[in-house]
């Protein structure tokens, strides 16, 4: 029987998995240090979405939030094979940025801890907008209310 995968919110963190699979690694069978940026970007995209926010409403609203800060700390190698839980939640932010909080765990092991600033830009000034859209904040407003307990 395969095992099916799929995120879910609870504990106050958005649980994204992923099976880490071979072009996750290097040639040792651990996963290469870009995978982990790439599973993060994942799993907050996808929590906006279940925040009720697409990445496609953005584009269309001609938004983009840049990474603008990232601070990762590695733990403990993540192999080929194995399930990483990606718990994505955001962090207490101001008007201009979205802070968001990260652990990677496998079987309950921590992996990786981060943190990632997000801006929102306005794509046709290319200038960055001194207060997140409406849409924006809605989503976010939802999504710290999941958050709670």
């Amino acid at each position: 029987m395969v095992e099916t995968l799929s995120a879910s919110s609870y504990d106050g963190w958005f649980h994204f998995p992923v099976r880490v699979q071979p072009h996750h690694t290097d040639y040792g069978g651990v996963v290469w240090h870009g995978s982990y940026l790439t599973w993060m970007e994942a799993a907050r995209v996808e929590c906006l979405r279940v925040g009720g926010i697409s990445f496609a409403e953005l584009v269309a609203e001609g938004i983009d939030l840049p990474v603008v800060n990232m601070s990762l700390r590695y733990h403990l190698a993540v192999k080929m094979g194995e399930i990483a839980d990606v718990m994505a939640r955001l962090a207490p932010s101001d008007r201009l940025r979205l802070n968001w909080e990260y652990e990677i765990r496998t079987a309950q092991q921590l992996c990786v801890t981060a943190t990632v600033s997000l801006v929102a830009v306005d794509r046709s000034r290319g200038k960055v907008l001194r207060t997140m859209p409406s849409v924006v904040q809605e989503a976010i407003a939802r999504i710290v209310r999941s958050q709670s307990p």
